[in-house]
């Protein structure tokens, strides 16, 4: 479609995409992920439980679906949903789950490009799954994170609030939106040659996928831990004279870690 055509049947296009559930389709962009280095493969796994840190989305990243996701779209969902399940390959079927309920915990984090292990500038807004994946849960995809091969995600989303931005001053409201967004987009260069975007403000979370490739491949596995097994734990205290508060532990731990 032309943009003339786009703007013409804006709200026909609206309707639906709101009517859709979005999913990844494979199809990539001009950013360079060659060079990111995350996912390390965890070792000589004992255990039947691993702790997956998975990159479901990103904001401010032109994807192939022509959309970019803007800070705060899932704040609304994640307050509201508490059925959000971690999936292989955005297949809704019990052998395809991968994480769910108390397995799972879903947030949003602010972080830079460069803390994901990219070389780009700015920041971005992360949809981050904190996963318990149990071997007798999924086998496969156990072993696929364990390894190191999961190196994209995907969000199944229904579309609540978006916007058409056009870089073209003949249409005025279109052009209004391309400049208030546009300075906030990762990829530039994948605007400027397409011409317009959605900006998608408010969307519902209903899953988050391990997939081959996504639509927004700015979304890998950050961390992959040998969970412990609670019921051989062991605890080690330091000497009296150096043991932490259980606030001040805490303060530390906000400091260091996402979580």
């Amino acid at each position: 479609m032309t943009i003339q055509e786009i703007v013409e049947n804006k709200a026909t296009l609206i309707a639906q995409k709101k009517a859709e559930i979005k999913h990844a389709d494979g199809v990539g962009y001009s950013i360079n992920t060659d060079t990111v280095v995350v996912n390390k493969a965890t070792n000589d796994i004992k255990s039947d439980t691993i702790q997956v840190k998975a990159v479901i989305n990103t904001t401010r990243v032109l994807d192939s679906h022509g959309d970019v996701h803007i800070d705060g779209l899932w704040n609304k969902s994640l307050k509201e949903n508490k059925m959000i399940m971690h999936l292989q390959e955005h297949s809704l079927k019990f052998d395809s789950i991968i994480a769910d309920g108390k397995d799972l915990k879903a947030s949003a984090k602010t972080v830079t490009f460069k803390e994901l292990g990219y070389d780009m500038e700015g920041e971005t807004q992360v949809l981050l799954f904190d996963s318990t994946v149990k071997r007798d849960r999924n086998m496969y995809m156990f072993k696929q994170y364990a390894d190191g091969h999961v190196n994209n995600h995907s969000v199944g989303m229904q579309y609540v609030k978006l916007f058409l931005a056009v870089n073209d001053e003949d249409y005025k409201e279109e052009k209004a939106i391309w400049d208030k967004y546009y300075p906030m987009i990762a990829n530039k260069q994948d605007a400027d040659a397409q011409g317009y975007f959605w900006a998608v403000t408010e969307a519902k979370v209903i899953e988050g996928s391990a997939v081959p490739i996504g639509s927004n491949q700015i979304t890998p596995t950050i961390e992959v831990s040998e969970a412990a097994d609670k019921g051989t734990s062991t605890k080690i205290e330091p000497s009296k004279g150096t043991q932490l508060s259980v606030k001040e532990f805490k303060n530390i731990l906000k400091k260091e870690l996402w979580n």
